[in-house]
């Protein structure tokens, strides 16, 4: 399944590299500094351009689990978005709760600045550790149950580096749609 409908919001699965998404906004899975770092962080500052790094120094930082906006740079969106998500230390520090805040707190940013459609790498699976397979099934229900209580955005696209990483999400929202 690479596509799912619900209330009137569509949730896509696609593999690619986000910084090439057109929409409202991507989601970066920045660190705490939000200044910059490796795989998805390092590759939306390269392509976004020093008015993204300008942006994210003057906002000081972002707690675990939390989000922040900015200007989009060079992007082609507008908006960048900057979530913070858990370093994976065995599932017994609150890591599943501050991985859906990390969805959740993006989603709010999203319908706060009206964005009907905005992309997500998978956060905290990279260099950050987080098992494939269970931050997909915490990202996919964060944002279903968000698309049953709100109107924006309308459309999320979750844009997935690896084939491997794109099949694991989606044998896992058909779990969580079927």
């Amino acid at each position: 399944m690479r596509e799912y409908e619900t209330n009137g919001h569509v949730l896509r699965l696609v593999q690619g590299d986000i910084t090439t998404f057109r929409g409202d906004a991507i989601v970066n899975a920045a660190n705490q500094s939000l200044l910059g770092g490796g795989g998805v962080d390092g590759a939306i500052h390269r392509a976004g351009g020093p008015a993204v790094l300008e942006e994210c120094r003057r906002l000081g930082g972002c707690p675990t689990g939390e989000a922040r906006i900015t200007g989009a740079g060079r992007l082609p969106v507008r908006y960048v978005i900057h979530a913070v998500g858990p370093i994976w230390r065995g599932g017994f520090h609150s890591e599943a709760e501050l991985l859906a805040s990390a969805y959740s707190s993006s989603l709010r940013l999203a319908e706060e600045h009206g964005l009907s459609s905005i992309a997500f790498p998978s956060i905290s699976t990279g260099a950050y550790g987080y098992p494939v397979r269970e931050a997909a099934r915490i990202a996919l229900h964060t944002v279903v149950e968000h698309f049953r209580q709100r109107r924006l955005p309308m459309s999320v696209t979750f844009v997935l580096f690896t084939s491997d990483t794109l099949r694991t999400y989606e044998e896992v929202l058909a779990e969580v749609a079927g």
